[in-house]
C-alpha cells in the first residue's frame, strides 16, 4: 500500500470520488456539507492498493497549534486492512514534519476506538456534526 500527498488533479479527483463514496453515498452527508472552503488550502492524503484509489484524507494546521486531521475514509469494500491505521501515521509525519506536536480530529464515536488504539484520547462530550454523532480526540505526537 501507498500512501501519498495528492497534488496532482487526478489524484485530488480521486480523494474526492472517495470522500463522496464514504460520506455521501453511505453516510448521507448533504453534498455541501462534505465538501467546503477548507478543501482549497488543506493537505489532501491518498491511500493506493494496487495502484487503484482506496483511502482518502485530509489535514489542516490550526492557529492553535494542531495539526487537525479530517474527512478521514476508507472505501468500504477496503476495511479491515489496515489501511486507515497506514493512513493516520502518515499525516501523523506530515504534522511532526511541519514542526507541530499536537494532532486533533473530530470522530464519528463508531470509529472512537480506532482512534483509540492509536493514542488518541477524547476532549469533548458528543456532539452532532451533519447528523452524526462525534467527539473531539486528541494526541501529543
Amino acid at each position: 500500500m501507498l500512501v501519498k500527498i495528492a497534488t496532482a488533479p487526478i489524484e485530488l479527483e480521486a480523494v474526492y470520488k472517495i470522500r463522496s463514496e464514504v460520506f455521501v453515498e453511505e453516510q448521507n452527508v448533504p453534498p455541501e456539507r462534505e465538501i467546503d472552503e477548507f478543501d482549497k488550502t488543506a493537505t489532501h492524503f491518498i491511500a493506493y492498493e494496487d495502484e487503484l484509489p482506496v483511502a482518502a484524507a485530509r489535514l489542516r494546521f490550526t492557529e492553535d497549534g494542531y495539526g487537525k486531521l479530517e474527512r478521514i475514509c476508507v472505501l468500504k469494500s477496503q476495511r479491515g486492512k489496515s489501511l486507515g491505521k497506514k493512513l493516520m501515521l502518515k499525516m501523523e509525519e506530515e504534522i511532526k514534519n511541519r514542526d507541530f506536536h499536537k494532532a486533533k480530529l473530530n470522530a464519528q464515536t463508531h470509529a472512537q476506538d480506532f482512534y483509540q488504539k492509536l493514542g488518541y484520547e477524547v476532549t469533548s462530550g458528543e456532539f452532532l456534526d451533519a447528523g452524526i454523532p462525534h467527539v473531539t480526540m486528541v494526541k501529543y505526537l
